[in-house]
């Protein structure tokens, strides 16, 4: 028989969920005022709620609302790890396979050069300083540097797209290139990092090669045959049901997405994103939808998850400087060379190409994401995945700043090159006129 949660149970599931939600979401807006993204607030609530700050300091409070009752955290955890299922599904609406297309060879450029280069750059690093830095209790080197070398070669596509949006970037041909430069990072790292992970299984069914290509074959059936199976559904369910019940049933799907690749070994996450590219790409899933979807993930649930990471690590105690300092240098420096490269390849100037290669730094939720698996998984350490939040941090209050000067110093390079035309056609035309005199 089923127990359900007891009456002390429920009160301390209430506190916790009571206080991460409140904490989270007071620390993200006061980020929103310092015009930085709320991901950072959330995350530095968790931290100043656990062990980092509060365990430390009050370690009696600390576990009389954490520890005290295992089953309500426990119930607490389960929520939270539905918030980041449905935040990774809202993020796949953000891909837009038309864009992707439309503006795919020179977008391609910039992607391909901004994962492949950080990718060989963290996977070296890993080989490098393994035993120094990386080693884990797997021991497996080889699926350590692959992770790695995943994790730095996403971009934030939320996160820049938030930077554009408040920098008025979106539309121009800068915005429009870091966009899907970013959607096509995102589609290819969690491709990569999904068969990573089915690497790490060693049964006779997960593991193997023939489980690969069913990962692969599920993929492709996503997005191809599968968003037009959900496209019919959605039009069906659009004509029939109100707009909360179409919602229910893309979040019925997301799950249903999620179970599917969870059974092949590849973790939820990566279907729910995968059936968020399917569903957004729908007609029928109006941006009404997606707003309601996004106004209850963004503000409500998802914040529970980013709060929780404080929960998990001790910050203070697994904070390494030599394990942070290589890991900025490493993720910076490649990811900025090689979608720097990448945009020079495809024919942009200088300030352009500084421009599109900070935007592509700008990592967030994805990472985070990223690093928690890896750490539940043990390809990483605590001191790694303490090291890739410092980055992801660091990067987003970077990137707006950055792409900001190198845009304006563009315009201001242009509208020079304007006034010495203008100049020199002027000049040309008064001696002219005075030859003819």
């Amino acid at each position: 028989m089923v127990s359900k949660l007891n009456t002390a149970e429920t009160l301390h599931f209430l506190l916790i969920l009571t206080v991460m939600l409140v904490a989270a979401r007071v620390f993200g807006e006061i980020c929103r005022k310092l015009k930085q993204p709320s991901i950072a607030g959330e995350i530095l609530a968790g931290i100043l709620l656990g062990p980092s700050v509060l365990g430390g300091l009050f370690p009696g409070l600390f576990n009389g609302l954490f520890l005290a009752e295992p089953r309500a955290y426990g119930a607490f955890d389960g929520i939270a790890n539905v918030g980041i299922i449905l935040l990774m599904f809202i993020a796949g609406f953000e891909v837009d396979l038309k864009q992707i297309r439309a503006n795919g060879k020179q977008a391609a450029s910039i992607s391909l050069m901004g994962i492949l280069f950080p990718f060989a750059v963290g996977f070296a690093a890993v080989w490098l300083f393994y035993d120094r830095v990386f080693v884990t209790e797997n021991g497996n080197q080889l699926l350590t540097a692959l992770f790695f070398g995943t994790a730095l070669s996403i971009t934030a596509l939320s996160v820049i797209t938030k930077i554009l949006i408040d920098l008025n970037l979106l539309k121009t041909k800068i915005g429009n290139l870091v966009v899907t430069s970013a959607m096509i990072d995102d589609f290819l790292g969690w491709i990569l990092f999904s068969f990573i992970i089915g690497m790490m299984h060693t049964g006779k069914e997960e593991g193997s090669f023939s489980s690969t290509l069913i990962v692969l074959g599920f993929i492709i059936f996503m997005i191809t045959a599968g968003r037009w199976l959900v496209n019919k559904l959605l039009s069906a369910a659009q004509k029939h049901l109100k707009i909360g019940r179409v919602i229910t049933l893309a979040i019925c799907l997301c799950f249903l997405s999620g179970i599917v690749t969870e059974y092949l070994g590849i973790r939820a996450v990566f279907g729910s994103f995968l059936m968020g590219i399917a569903i957004g790409d729908s007609v029928f899933f109006t941006e009404r939808h997606k707003l309601i979807l996004h106004q209850f993930t963004v503000n409500i649930i998802a914040p529970l998850f980013f709060c929780s990471i404080g929960l998990r690590l001790n910050f203070v105690n697994d904070f390494n400087l030599e394990v942070v300092a290589i890991i900025l240098a490493v993720a910076f420096i490649a990811k900025l060379i090689g979608a720097g490269l990448g945009s020079k390849m495809s024919g942009m100037t200088n300030n352009e190409s500084l421009a599109v290669a900070f935007g592509m730094n700008a990592r967030g939720a994805q990472e985070i994401v990223l690093g928690m698996l890896g750490v539940q998984a043990k390809l990483i350490s605590e001191q790694v995945f303490v090291g890739l939040v410092v980055m992801t941090v660091l990067s987003v209050v970077i990137s707006g700043p950055a792409m900001r000067y190198f845009f304006v110093k563009e315009q201001q390079r242009l509208a020079g090159d304007r006034d010495n035309l203008i100049a020199s056609a002027s000049s040309s035309t008064t001696s002219q006129s005075k030859m003819g005199v």
